[in-house]
């Protein structure tokens, strides 16, 4: 498993499968074309890139082109790390027939040719590694009263200003920005302080 600090963007859920059982990152799906139209995608790609820079790993055909295109326009050039995959011909197993071009999406890709593919962009190198002693989960946040809870929300968007994230993401968005930002022990350290500092609100 590689362990990489950067969020991973790729096209649809079955890409991000791929992907989860070779690489320790936060993946985020664009959903094909539907990052054109969801501004709260866009935002939440815009972070990750300014916080932590992204890895872009789209399919070999034109539909991918597009989507890496509109990435760059969105986001510093320099936060962007691009992964190419190979035109390979095929269909995979999942679908009746082949893409309209013919090629093998990433989900087609197998797991040594993913591998090989970040290499060759530099990703693996030992610098951009980060060790993960622990994830922050869905009960991670419910623990802390940050979702499954009456003020939930409310909560969520005063940790998001005092992190300096977007107030209005979802639950889901929230926590795949902060696993892409912070480690485990980064994070709770951040929300003591933040906690300390509302509860010296109060008393005054």
């Amino acid at each position: 498993m590689i362990s990489i600090k950067q969020a991973i963007v790729v096209e649809g859920k079955y890409d991000k499968i791929a992907l989860e059982n070779i690489v320790d990152a936060t993946i985020i799906t664009t959903d094909g074309f539907g990052v054109f139209k969801n501004a709260e995608k866009r935002e939440l790609i815009k972070l990750l890139a300014h916080k932590c820079g992204i890895v872009v790993i789209t399919d070999s055909d034109s539909a991918g082109a597009v989507i890496r295109s509109h990435l760059k326009q969105i986001c510093p050039e320099d936060s962007i790390t691009n992964v190419y995959i190979p035109q390979l011909k095929g269909k995979e197993k999942r679908k009746t027939k082949p893409s309209k071009e013919g090629y093998l999406g990433v989900e087609g890709m197998t797991q040594q040719v993913l591998i090989e593919a970040l290499s060759r962009s530099g990703i693996t190198d030992g610098a951009i590694k980060r060790k993960r002693d622990k994830k922050i989960t869905k009960i991670t946040l419910f623990s802390l009263g940050l979702s499954g809870g009456k003020n939930s929300s409310y909560l969520r968007e005063s940790l998001a200003e005092y992190l300096k994230l977007p107030k209005n993401i979802s639950a889901n968005a929230f926590l795949d920005c902060i696993n892409a930002i912070y480690d485990y022990n980064e994070f709770i350290e951040a929300v003591d302080i933040w906690q300390k500092n509302r509860q010296d609100e109060v008393k005054r």
